[in-house]
C-alpha cells in the first residue's frame, strides 16, 4: 500500500470559524483538504461556490481536493480551478463528453478525478478512467454529510485497485463517506489510498489524536 493521504471535507468543518479549523486539521497531520461542491440540481444540498474554495486557498498550502457534484462541471470546473483547486472530481453522468471535461481539467493545470456512486457498475465507467488520475468511490450516496458508510462498496473498491493495477496505471483510489477511525483498516485494505473524512475528524474533540489513530489503524503511524 502506498503511502496513506488523509484529507478532511471541510463541510463537516465549523464555519463560523473555517480558516481555525482548516489550520487545525493541517496541523494535526491532514494531507489534502476536501471540499464538497453541492448546487441543489445534481444533489438536494447546496454548499460551496469558487469563492470560498478561493479563501480557503488563501489559508492553507495542502492540496485542495474539490468534489463536483453538481449538472454542469464543464462550466464551472474551470472556475474553481482558477480560486485554487488542484483535483478536480465530476460524475460522468453530468458530462456530455467525460473525455473532454477530463482532459479539459488535466489542460487548466490541475488533476482530473472521476466519481463513482454506490449504486453504479464499475463497468458503466471504466472506460473514463484511462483519462484520470484518479478515482473516487463513493460509500455513501452524495448530497450529504454524516451519513453512514455502505459496507457493500467495498468490493467494488477492490474491483477498481484490480482495474488499475491490471493496467498499470498511475490512478490513486480514494475513498469518501462514513469512514472513521474504527472502519478505515477495512478501506484501505480494499485499495484505498485517499481517504476523506468529514464528520470521522471534525466532530472528534482531538483532530491530531484522531489522524493518528486512523495512520496506526492501517500499519502507518
Amino acid at each position: 500500500m502506498q503511502s496513506l493521504k488523509i484529507a478532511p471535507s471541510i463541510l463537516s468543518a465549523d464555519f463560523s470559524r473555517l480558516k481555525d479549523e482548516i489550520q487545525a486539521v493541517e496541523a494535526a497531520g491532514a494531507d489534502w483538504l476536501h471540499v464538497d461542491v453541492m448546487d441543489g440540481h445534481f444533489v438536494p444540498n447546496i454548499t460551496i461556490g469558487p469563492v470560498v474554495v478561493e479563501w480557503v486557498r488563501k489559508v492553507t498550502a495542502i492540496p485542495l481536493d474539490v468534489h463536483l457534484m453538481i449538472t454542469d462541471p464543464d462550466k464551472y470546473a474551470p472556475e474553481f480551478i482558477k480560486a485554487g483547486a488542484d483535483w478536480v472530481t465530476v460524475h460522468p453522468d453530468t458530462c456530455a463528453s467525460p473525455k473532454a471535461t477530463l482532459e479539459k481539467i488535466r489542460e487548466l493545470g490541475a488533476k482530473a478525478s472521476v466519481a463513482v456512486n454506490p449504486d453504479v457498475p464499475i463497468k458503466k465507467v471504466e472506460g473514463c478512467f484511462v483519462d484520470a488520475d484518479m478515482v473516487l468511490m463513493m460509500t455513501v450516496f452524495p448530497g450529504f454529510g454524516g451519513q453512514a458508510f455502505i459496507p457493500d462498496v467495498l468490493p467494488k473498491i477492490t474491483e477498481v485497485r484490480k482495474w488499475i493495477d491490471d493496467h498499470r496505471a498511475a490512478i490513486l483510489v480514494e475513498v469518501d463517506g462514513g469512514i472513521k477511525a474504527d472502519n478505515i483498516d477495512r478501506v484501505c485494505d480494499a485499495g484505498g489510498e485517499v481517504i476523506v473524512s468529514g464528520s470521522g475528524i471534525f466532530q472528534t474533540p482531538d483532530y491530531s489524536e484522531t489522524i493518528r489513530r486512523m495512520r496506526r489503524a492501517v500499519g502507518q503511524a
